[in-house]
């Protein structure tokens, strides 16, 4: 009879009762029954044990932790960076979150937005890395990473630096069609 690694998951944690799942708890016991190094990777263990009800607060890195109220009400949904546009109304509501828990010293609250942050820089960095997108997504998306390590390593200064990087001569170059054709000189 073949195993598969849900099937492993979901037994290890009902024999011993697992009430909350902590990254690498199913590791060993996925190895040692399927044998040839075989793993479940953490975000696909913590998938499988959030949909059998099971609190599991890992993740790999570019899937969704598990978000705990009052954390999930605001912030879910924030991450967006289909295009420039979303990408900075994106980070401006992220920067109101993070200011509102920095400001009542929520340190919880600071961390998930910093999260989601790492995120986005993570998931912008690897579609502009992407062969298969094309090269003007790419482009953006190289963009929209470095705006969100711009924000992670200065956020108070954030907004100031983006709107001397839209003016700069090697934006308006780049993301021209955004402002219209630019005017030969």
């Amino acid at each position: 009879m073949t195993e598969n690694k849900k099937a492993i998951i979901l037994e290890y944690q009902k024999a011993r009762g697992i009430q909350r799942a902590e990254r690498g708890n199913q590791r060993a016991a996925t190895c040692e029954r399927l044998g040839n190094g075989a793993s479940a990777p953490a975000a696909y263990s913590g998938q499988v044990q959030r949909e059998a009800g099971t609190r599991a607060s890992f993740n790999g890195r570019y899937g969704a932790s598990m978000m705990e109220e009052p954390y999930a009400g605001r912030l879910r949904g924030l991450l967006r960076f289909s295009d420039l546009e979303s990408a900075e109304k994106s980070i401006r509501e992220l920067d109101d979150a993070y200011r509102d828990y920095r400001a009542g010293s929520d340190r919880a609250g600071t961390a998930w937005v910093r999260q989601l942050a790492v995120k986005g820089k993570l998931r912008a960095a690897s579609l502009a890395a992407n062969p298969r997108v094309c090269p003007e997504k790419r482009r953006e998306k190289s963009e929209i990473a470095q705006w969100f390590r711009v924000w992670l390593e200065v956020p108070d200064l954030f907004f100031d630096w983006l709107e001397l990087r839209k003016q700069s001569e090697e934006y308006q170059e780049i993301f021209q069609t955004r402002n219209g054709p630019r005017e030969q000189e």
